[in-house]
């Protein structure tokens, strides 16, 4: 963290200001990103229950009938499925940002320097919000997959991308093999892995304290939420398919892809929600196998995650084609609107949540989350989204920024 900022010269070829807040912006993506911080949110959540034993990734025992819906449909369509969802439209801004520099005038290397400095802004941004607030913090995978993607892959063709994607995808696929073949020779218990949002360093926000609680956090960001999420190779093959689908503009022209997003939520969702409920009914004790089992289908359930989250991504490209034909655009004051609102400001609406849950629920604060069970915790998940979709709408109306963007413009961008 101690390497300068790659410095931008624009004497010659000015650097390019983000998107207005107003107009000129592609209504699916923003779509996207506002209604995946509701997933997010749901995703997590669970780590905020204190004081209670943890059963499938994150999430409390319990046998209460409510608790026991909650977390089935929480592993079955949102864990492990929504950070290759933000994967994805990271890549895809990569591609819009780098492409809106050079139709501005920018030199090639003036639009990669603009990008290197970014995703350090946002490394440094995913280091203050681990430190502060949350050991589970994605903006510093994400810039430190960004910068490494970037260098290697931004000039690279799109055969070339999606055959680095497949190569990446091997990982995971590889860890699922090894899991059952481990499983079958008697290994059920120690084969497996963790992945986005699995299980992990479970008691970080029960840690006493806030000064002895931010070292406990950065010790889990530092050692397990980026390394998980870098090496199982996810996020940066989620990255890579957004870059292609951002040359094809498969988002800010959903209306001439259908049919390919159509097969894409096809696929997606089925994989997905198939690979979730398997999960989902171990978790419930259905499938006569011990709780040991758990880390062989956690790889499983991690792989298909990265196929549930593309198409949930083709579903929004699918709700924006159907909104664009109702509407022209979202009417101001509507709930399409807010959301589109809060995708705008994907960043602060991602920092609202932790500023919600950490000081209420984890031990340092109120401590709140040994009063949380899994249904009561997913109802304050949407309850804090609809927070920042408030606080997105009222800056919309007014014509702001949010203040996460703004202080990402002001370091990223040069005066």
């Amino acid at each position: 963290m101690n390497s300068p900022l790659p410095p931008i010269s624009g004497e010659c070829h000015p650097v390019v200001a983000p998107t207005p807040v107003r107009g000129g912006r592609s209504t699916a993506p923003d779509l996207a990103r506002g209604l995946m911080l509701a997933l997010i949110a749901v995703a997590n959540v669970p780590y905020f229950i204190l004081g209670r034993p943890h059963v499938a990734g994150a999430h409390a025992q319990s046998d209460n009938p409510a608790d026991l819906v909650a977390q089935t449909l929480t592993i079955a369509g949102v864990d492990s499925r929504v950070y290759p969802m933000f994967a994805f439209l990271f890549g895809y801004g990569i591609v819009q940002l780098y492409r809106r520099q050079l139709a501005s005038g920018a030199e090639p290397a003036t639009a990669r320097r603009l990008l290197r400095r970014r995703h350090w802004t946002m490394l440094l941004f995913g280091l203050v919000h681990a430190a502060l607030l949350w050991h589970g913090d994605i903006l510093g995978t994400y810039a430190l997959a960004g910068l490494v993607l970037v260098w290697l892959f931004l000039k690279r063709s799109d055969r070339s991308l999606k055959v680095w994607a497949g190569v990446f995808l091997a990982v995971p696929a590889l860890l699922v093999v090894a899991a059952f073949v481990g499983a079958a020779m008697g290994a059920g218990s120690t084969v497996g892995g963790g992945g986005i949002g699995s299980s992990g360093p479970l008691d970080t926000n029960g840690a006493q304290g806030y000064f002895n609680a931010m070292g406990v956090r950065l010790e889990a960001w530092g050692f397990y939420t980026i390394p998980v999420a870098l090496f199982t190779m996810i996020v940066p093959a989620a990255i890579l398919l957004g870059m292609v689908a951002a040359r094809r503009r498969l988002l800010d022209e959903p209306a001439d892809h259908v049919p390919l997003l159509k097969r894409i939520a096809a696929i997606g969702l089925t994989v997905g929600w198939g690979t979730g409920l398997l999960q989902a009914l171990q978790n419930l004790e259905v499938l006569g196998l011990d709780r040991t089992f758990e880390s062989v289908f956690t790889p499983l359930h991690m792989l298909g995650g990265f196929f549930g989250g593309i198409g949930y991504i083709a579903v929004f490209g699918l709700i924006s084609v159907r909104l664009e034909r109702l509407r022209e655009s979202p009417r101001p004051g509507s709930f399409t609107w807010a959301v589109q609102a809060l995708g705008k400001r994907s960043l602060t609406g991602y920092l609202c949540q932790s500023l919600i849950f950490s000081p209420i629920f984890a031990a340092w604060g109120l401590g709140l989350g040994e009063h949380l069970s899994s249904w009561s915790a997913v109802v304050l998940a949407f309850v804090a989204w609809l927070v920042g979709l408030l606080v997105a709408a009222k800056l919309e109306g007014a014509g702001h920024r949010g203040p996460a963007e703004w202080a990402l413009r002001r370091v990223a961008y040069p005066k």
